[in-house]
């Protein structure tokens, strides 16, 4: 008897230290960052949820950090000044990549974890990237393009040249268009981080008619959608095809009505909050060499890329969106 009672004592000590160890593993004083541009928009407001979210599950610090508006030089910055106080991890999505690589190369080399989302340095040391297949998103958005279009007509895109994401995107769409003559890509119009640009040129580009007309507005980020929509509805232009990017509520309400035809939806949350949660794992477990090339490593730890997916929204499913962004927010 008295050994059963010496026995279970031992145990509920050891489930005790256990208990604390796991709780020690995590602290306050543990700061990690997401850094990005553009933090205005609804999409990064989710992706600092799901940061903030696996901050909270796990008890450490979480800063988020960057330009209000699309600022590449800006970005580099705040990514310099997190760097600097030797924090436990930094997200970061990339807006110029040849200007983010030296400065990530630095962070990994002082044993700072860094992971890049959304938008890839891939020339980089960063560990790996969590976000959008943005080929694959580019492809399904040209699919929906070609059936929309029955296969011909004038496109613009609008995009930001020289942003990693974007450009894979529009080789998406590229690489679906070429075997299809008819269908024919007008410009891509550099918006340069303002979505007033987008509206400006959308209403100059709507007045071409004849063979010039164009016939498609396509946007590879989340701000332009609205804005050409309102271009489209103001002149009553229900002849146009509109895809935009992206699942914040304006986009979808402008799906629900028929202005928008249709986007393509990323999940901004789970490329946070997995984010976070690597980092930590990273963060505790750190290697003793980080500038292995992972890519071509058969016995890495890390993965090269984390696909989070993508969908195409329209009016079938847009009410599904619309209540997961409502349940969202009421949480």
């Amino acid at each position: 008897m008295r050994n059963i009672r010496t026995l279970l004592v031992s145990a509920s000590l050891a489930s005790a230290l256990l208990a604390t160890t796991g709780c020690e593993r995590h602290s306050k004083n543990e700061s990690y960052y997401l850094i990005s541009n553009n933090l205005k928009l609804a999409y990064w407001q989710s992706a600092n949820a799901g940061f903030n979210k696996a901050a909270a599950q796990y008890g450490v610090t979480a800063h988020l950090r960057g330009p209000d508006d699309y600022n590449a030089q800006a970005e580099l910055e705040e990514f310099q000044k997190a760097v600097a106080t030797k924090p436990a991890g930094i997200l970061v999505s990339v807006a110029d990549a040849a200007a983010m690589t030296p400065a990530i190369d630095a962070a990994i080399a002082a044993h700072i974890p860094v992971i890049t989302m959304d938008s890839d340095a891939p020339n980089s040391h960063r560990l790996f990237f969590i976000g959008t297949n943005n080929l694959d998103a580019g492809r399904l958005g040209a699919q929906r393009a070609f059936r929309k279009l029955g296969g011909k007509g004038n496109v613009i895109f609008f995009s930001m040249p020289g942003q990693p994401n974007l450009d894979d995107r529009l080789k998406g769409y590229i690489d679906i268009f070429q075997d299809h003559p008819q269908i024919k890509i007008v410009d891509v119009i550099n918006i340069k981080g303002e979505a007033g640009n987008a509206f400006d040129r959308a209403k100059q580009l709507l007045g071409k008619t004849g063979p010039d007309k164009i016939d498609a507005f396509i946007c590879l980020e989340a701000s332009a959608g609205k804005d050409v929509a309102e271009v489209l509805k103001r002149n009553h232009a229900t002849d146009r095809l509109l895809i935009a990017m992206d699942v914040d509520p304006d986009t979808l309400q402008l799906i629900k009505e028929g202005v928008i035809d249709s986007t393509i939806a990323q999940k901004p949350y789970t490329m946070g909050y997995l984010g976070l949660k690597q980092l930590d794992e990273i963060h505790h477990y750190l290697p003793a060499q980080f500038r292995t090339d992972y890519g071509v490593d058969s016995f890495s730890p890390y993965p090269v890329f984390v696909d989070t997916g993508t969908a195409l929204v329209d009016k079938n499913n847009v009410d599904i969106f619309l209540s997961a962004a409502a349940e969202a927010q009421g949480k």
